[in-house]
């Protein structure tokens, strides 16, 4: 009988458990993991999971869903294949893979999946948006009419990009890609044009040397970098580039501007034809799988001009590929030609000859940025790339060493001067103005005759010498009107100033 007052509060909590509801059931689904190969896995057990769905590992290592098929997944690990092991379980997450969005993200450092890789802390992201996204269709875009500033003589004067447009940067190994699109970011310091630099498969020290020169220029407080390294496993490399749209997505929905440097695809390409082998894909050209154009073009098709119904911001793409040998014929440059709406093309024969920017103007062309172009570039320059032709063609006649007539030596000569006025420094992108200082020099014929180191320093010169007499010129550049005949009249007199030339007077011994 003493022992009954001990055991009441054991009564009283069965008796609460015999009272309370009984909890519901849960269904969790849990698959095995068959298989682990170099950046993928392969799991059964999850029929119902989807596409693109998010999987997480009992290794803590995520996946996304690349095959569908019965009784089997492929899967695209997005961290270390060390870790998954063979019998591992494998949950759903019933969402599709998704990556942070939001102004946070603006000078930060990300990988492809939107975590921090700067060191400072989380991402405050605004919301997440699913990786694949469809792109717009014809009634959300809206014709390429302005201009996109790269701050490149050879590109703003020649082969000009207007935003909205794909344009492709293509070219052998060392010359001179992401030089080309590191300068286009630093030139935007000069616009509201959002810059997002994606890395995919560099390695690590060239992705650190781009970091390293936007925080020395400050332009990194407006760019997003995605990086992608050698390092990281292929599925990440594959990831990376749709990430980098995405977040441009969120950005052109509000009316911005926003430019995506993808560099490079050759890279993209080999990740993905890694992929699908390993998950046992039928290889084609090359050993790419079949829908490596569709891989692609899903990816650029999202850029464009859009409609104010649509947002009415834009998104300019400039992918990067690398030839062999120069083969413009190869499978994946072909591919991309053929998606984008021009090329600039960086010959190795120029880098030989010293000519940086590489840039080769008669291979390269701009089938959308020329409607875009600049009024006053088109006045100055619209006769750039058929001087350079000419000239090419009459420096291949002249090394037989036959003799030339005065009107072909002064081709010669001035095509040489419009030639050396076209190179220009790394890291060095120069106003409109300026540009078209230096091109009516060279074009009026201010600069023959002279040696090509000449040429440099007397670019030089112009540049430090205009002070503010171009002011007037830049209000006309940013309005997009035409140069009248004062204007240009303005510039002749400037240049000639500079170089301390008298009225009517130029280098070139035979004029």
């Amino acid at each position: 009988m003493a022992e009954e007052p001990a055991l009441t509060p054991v009564k009283k909590f069965i008796g609460a458990l015999l009272d309370s509801p009984t909890p519901s059931l849960a269904l969790t689904e849990v698959g095995t993991v068959t298989e682990v190969g170099d950046g993928i896995a392969v799991v059964s057990g999850l029929a119902r999971a989807l596409a693109d769905e998010l999987l997480v590992f009992a290794s803590g290592v995520r996946g996304v869903v690349l095959d569908l098929e019965p009784d089997r997944l492929g899967v695209i690990l997005l961290g270390p294949s060390q870790l998954v092991s063979f019998g591992e379980d494998v949950w759903r997450t019933h969402k599709v893979f998704s990556v942070p969005v939001g102004p946070g993200l603006i000078g930060r450092v990300v990988d492809a999946t939107g975590e921090p890789r700067d060191g400072k802390g989380g991402v405050a992201a605004t919301a997440e948006r699913p990786v694949e996204a469809s792109a717009p269709g014809i009634l959300s875009r809206a014709p390429v009419t302005r201009p996109l500033a790269t701050g490149i003589k050879a590109i703003d004067g020649a082969v000009p990009v207007g935003l909205g447009q794909r344009e492709l940067i293509i070219g052998d190994r060392q010359t001179g890609k992401t030089s080309i699109a590191v300068d286009t970011i630093l030139n935007q310091a000069r616009s509201d044009v959002l810059s997002i630099y994606c890395a995919i498969g560099q390695r690590g020290d060239a992705v650190a040397r781009v970091i390293e020169t936007l925080r020395q220029s400050g332009q990194i407080a407006n760019t997003i970098v995605v990086a992608a390294g050698d390092e990281d496993t292929p599925g990440l490399a594959y990831i990376a580039p749709y990430a980098a749209m995405t977040m441009a997505e969120y950005f052109s929905d509000q009316g911005r501007d926003v430019l995506v440097v993808l560099d490079d695809l050759t890279h993209h390409a080999r990740s993905y034809r890694e992929l699908s082998l390993l998950l046992r894909r039928p290889p084609g050209r090359e050993a790419f799988p079949g829908d490596i154009f569709y891989v692609h073009a899903r990816l650029l098709e999202r850029a464009g001009q859009f409609t104010p119904e649509a947002g009415g911001g834009s998104i300019t793409a400039l992918p990067v590929v690398e030839t062999q040998a120069e083969n413009l014929s190869a499978y994946i440059p072909t591919n991309l030609i053929s998606i984008t709406d021009g090329q600039i093309y960086l010959s190795p024969r120029l880098v030989r000859k010293n000519q940086f920017p590489a840039v080769d103007i008669g291979l390269s062309v701009s089938r959308v940025g020329g409607k875009a172009q600049h009024r006053a570039f088109r006045d100055v320059a619209g006769n750039l790339r058929v001087t350079l032709s000419q000239f090419e063609e009459l420096e291949d006649f002249a090394r037989f060493g036959t003799r030339l007539d005065e009107n072909t030596r002064a081709r010669l000569s001035r095509g040489a001067a419009v030639r050396a006025a076209l190179r220009q420094p790394e890291r060095d992108p120069v106003p409109a103005a300026e540009q078209l200082l230096v091109l009516t020099a060279a074009m009026e014929g201010l600069l023959d005759g002279l040696p090509e180191t000449e040429v440099v320093e007397a670019m030089v010169r112009m540049r430090k010498g205009v002070g503010d007499s171009l002011d007037d010129i830049a209000e006309s550049i940013g309005q997009n009107r035409p140069l009248d005949d004062d204007e240009k009249a303005t510039l002749l007199r400037v240049a000639r100033t500079v170089l301390k030339l008298p009225e009517g007077d130029s280098h070139d011994p035979d004029t």
